[in-house]
């Protein structure tokens, strides 16, 4: 069978994907945290038809050879961790990063997740917890009778807030900020969250500020870093190269149509 109808084929699905992956992006666009990914291909193995260097006479070899390509597949999904827009908010435990890091927080199972996604929330029990109710670590506890209006968190990550009939304000914990030599290599388990991975490396924790870590800000919220206009593009130009594909595999089925019906 020739073999344009595989390449095409391979083409289109590898398109196909990379739509899939702007489709995801742009469904997160207002998603607090949310870090685009990048779909990227790798060729396939070529076909060697007559290798580079054969001897074409007695004194001379082919500069070139002759090899026959087989269409793209997809080699990853990369990540970016760029920083996000930052956007006000009255949420009384609402914070952002400014710069590298993540927050952790304990799963229910016990095991630990990172995430970019500062709207934290007090549970019943005066805790700090994610949207989930997975709780912030390490934790941070409020005492009996706070005002939640007066939770205050520094730039290098100490909280506090007031007391009903004190004045001075009460401190309950010192957030920490957790990095990955590799951040790119991190696991996504949905809900904003990512793993600890081989590909990842260790985790490194440091306070805010502090070892490269970046700081925070109490008020605000990280905002996705997709680029709507720049995954338009993308859009475009991924649609319009799945078209070219699917034209090549329209070719090829007229040429074999044409070589069919030369015998009648």
């Amino acid at each position: 069978m020739v073999t344009s109808l595989w390449t095409g084929a391979a083409g289109m699905t590898g398109m196909q994907n990379n739509i899939d992956n702007i489709s995801n992006n742009l469904a997160n666009v207002n998603t607090y945290g949310y870090k685009k990914t990048r779909a990227e291909f790798e060729d396939l193995l070529y076909q060697t038809i007559e290798m580079a260097g054969t001897p074409a006479t007695a004194d001379t070899v082919r500069p070139l050879g002759v090899q026959m390509g087989h269409g793209i597949r997809l080699a990853a999904t990369q990540r970016m961790f760029s920083q996000g827009a930052m956007q006000a908010s009255d949420g009384p435990a609402d914070m952002a990063i400014n710069g590298e890091g993540f927050f952790r927080v304990q799963m229910y199972d016990g095991s630990y997740a990172y995430s970019r996604d500062g709207s934290f929330k007090i549970d019943a029990n005066g805790r700090m917890v994610s949207s989930q109710g997975y709780w912030l670590q390490p934790d941070i506890v409020m005492p009996e009778n706070f005002d939640p209006a007066t939770i205050a968190i520094s730039q290098d990550g100490r909280v506090s807030v007031r007391v009903a009939g004190n004045d001075d304000p009460w401190d309950v914990g010192q957030i920490e900020l957790y990095r990955f030599p590799n951040a790119a290599g991190l696991n996504a388990v949905g809900e904003n969250l990512y793993k600890e991975s081989v590909a990842s490396g260790s985790v490194v924790m440091a306070r805010p500020g502090e070892n490269g870590m970046g700081t925070v800000y109490k008020g605000y919220l990280e905002m996705s870093n997709v680029s709507i206009v720049q995954e338009m593009v993308d859009l475009i130009v991924a649609q319009r190269a799945y078209e070219f594909n699917s034209r090549t595999i329209q070719t090829t089925d007229s040429m074999l149509a044409t070589a069919t019906g030369l015998k009648r």
